[in-house]
């Protein structure tokens, strides 16, 4: 294994239904001028991830309550990534304005279906990251010992629609996490993203707090702000994680303009794969 990725998502259910309603997802892939034909499945991305010599985090976004959608379902992404335990680590997502319903399910994906980590996107999901609605499955999820990725920053879903698609971007300011990282110092957060236009708000959150680390994904890294680049050479070496944000972002663009990058020869192997492995406890 030559590197984890941190960040890439689960597009279609087995039966064909996608992760978001149909306008949004247009609209996604006008934002990152995506050329893909079709989103693949599960067990594709299984093979497309193994052929590289890479292992991939792989989730959806369950923002129901905000968008009418129905997710894909966290129990199909588990079952499918057991089937490819070499390469799929499985992600879970639950909209915390399900309230004690989430909190059952967090414990029941982890425990019954292997499920190794949470995704939120308060942006997508409509939530305040340091909103007390959803203290109780950060709760479940610190003492399950499994980590919480959050989208920050801007976010390509709704960009260029009529309002937006009422998504907003405030809820996705990195700096709303500093009450969680207090709250729950047991749960590791990865704040995912450059988080334009939040980036020193989120260097600093990731440099004070020994539980918030940060995924490069969403971004090609030659785009990446120079004060990224230069604290994960030094302060934030040990908590920067490779991360892609496939399909939008392929791994293999992500890795030829990270070959281009001012990283130093020492730290790559964190980005790329150590960082990722001590945080999901991996071996090999």
């Amino acid at each position: 294994m030559v590197a984890i990725d941190v960040h890439t998502h689960a597009e279609v259910t087995a039966d064909g239904r996608s992760s978001l309603p149909d306008e949004l997802e247009q609209a996604k892939q006008r934002y990152f001028k995506s050329t893909s034909a079709r989103p693949l499945t599960i067990p594709e991305m299984a093979a497309y991830y193994r052929e590289r010599q890479m292992a991939a985090v792989v989730f959806t976004i369950d923002a129901e309550s905000a968008t009418g959608h129905p997710p894909i379902p966290s129990e199909e992404i588990a079952a499918l990534a057991a089937e490819h335990p070499d390469v799929l680590i499985p992600f879970a997502s639950l909209d915390p304005a399900k309230g004690k319903a989430a909190v059952a399910a967090a414990r029941r994906l982890v425990t019954e279906h292997g499920v190794r980590g949470f995704k939120f996107h308060p942006s997508l999901q409509g939530f305040f990251p340091d909103d007390r609605m959803a203290y109780r499955l950060y709760e479940a999820i610190q003492e399950l010992r499994v980590p919480a990725l959050f989208h920050t920053g801007q976010t390509g879903i709704g960009a260029g629609m009529r309002a937006g698609a009422g998504v907003r971007l405030k809820y996705s300011n990195p700096l709303l996490l500093d009450d969680v990282a207090v709250d729950f110092p047991d749960l590791t957060i990865i704040l995912a993203h450059p988080s334009f236009p939040w980036q020193d708000e989120a260097l600093a959150i990731a440099t004070h707090k020994p539980n918030v680390y940060i995924d490069l994904s969403g971004w090609s890294p030659k785009y990446f702000p120079p004060q990224l680049v230069r604290y994960a050479n030094t302060l934030l070496r040990h908590k920067v994680l490779f991360g892609s944000d496939f399909p939008v972002i392929t791994p293999d663009r992500w890795l030829a303009d990270f070959d281009q990058l001012n990283i130093k020869p020492d730290v790559r192997p964190l980005i790329l794969k150590d960082n990722a492995a001590g945080i999901l406890n991996l071996r090999g």
